[in-house]
Parts: structure tokens; C-alpha cells; sequence
């Protein structure tokens, strides 16, 4: 944030790798004055995590458009990109519902279409 002072708020995913089918996943933010640790998932059965960073920055970036805080923005980055984790593909296709869904505790892992 020094290096960069024009820099409003800097975000990264945090991974923990167990083997290439399970991974801990969380993230955080720094806004200036305050600093977020979001959710922690453990997800076991990976089916790719190709796309999963990109889904970060989507899911935080739609939160934060839309009119919503740092740490609520995190939180559903965070879970957005958690459920990427099992779709092929660089594509992230859940739905915001979903991921509200997962952050209000549902992690059954059943689909709701």
C-alpha cells in the first residue's frame, strides 16, 4: 500500500493446498483503515481450480459495485470462489443466489436449479 499510494483497497486469496483434490480457501482485504479476513472453506474434491482467482475478483468487484462494504465483498468473493472450484473450466456459472446460499451456512453441495 506504500508503494502504491493512489491504491484504494488491495484483496488476494488465500490458499492452503492438503493434495491437488483438497484445499483450505479464504482471502482478505486491506482498505486504508482497516484490514478483512474472510470465511475459510475446506473444500475436499476438487474439480478445477482454473478460473478460481479470477472468480475472486469478480465475485469482489460485483459486491463492491453494487454498493456493498469491503467485508461483505470479501465474504461472497470468497464463496463465489470457493464454489468454482467444482465447475470445468475457467467459467464460473453459479448464481448469486447460490453463493448466498453457501455464505449463509449451506454447504450440503446440493444443486439448486
Amino acid at each position: 500500500m506504500e508503494k502504491f499510494p493512489n491504491l484504494k483497497m488491495q484483496a488476494i486469496t488465500l490458499r492452503h493446498s492438503y493434495n491437488a483434490n483438497h484445499n483450505g480457501w479464504s482471502g482478505c482485504l486491506h482498505d486504508r483503515k482497516n484490514f478483512y479476513a474472510g470465511p475459510y472453506y475446506d473444500i475436499t474434491h476438487i474439480i478445477d481450480r482454473v478460473g478460481s482467482g479470477g472468480s475472486f475478483s469478480g465475485g469482489l468487484i460485483y459486491r463492491l459495485v453494487n454498493g456493498y462494504g469491503p467485508k461483505d465483498a470479501l465474504d461472497f468473493a470468497v464463496a463465489a470462489s470457493c464454489l468454482k472450484h467444482s465447475i470445468v473450466g475457467d467459467l464460473n456459472r453459479v448464481s448469486v443466489e447460490e453463493v448466498l446460499r453457501l455464505l449463509g451456512g449451506d454447504q450440503s453441495g446440493r444443486v439448486q436449479r
